[in-house]
């Protein structure tokens, strides 16, 4: 999940360098935390949530596979 959220954040920021995703592995979920630039913030959000709604669609997808529940959590 780490690497997929990596992928599509670095796709849409200007900053590459400064994405960070980190996993918190808690006992019936994963948790995911992105972290961008702050310049980077509205493009990975999008308008009205667009943007972060679909990433979570695409990693939730992913989770299904595996049987997880992943969480998806932008800092």
């Amino acid at each position: 999940m780490k690497e997929l959220v990596e992928i599509l954040a670095k796709a849409l920021v200007d900053q590459p360098e400064q994405v960070e995703v980190t996993t918190v592995e808690k006992e019936r979920s994963v948790v995911v935390e992105l972290r961008v630039a702050p310049e980077d913030m509205g493009k990975v959000i999008g308008k009205q949530g667009r943007i972060a709604r679909a990433i979570r669609s695409v990693v939730k997808a992913a989770a299904t596979k595996q049987r997880k529940k992943v969480v998806v959590e932008i800092i």
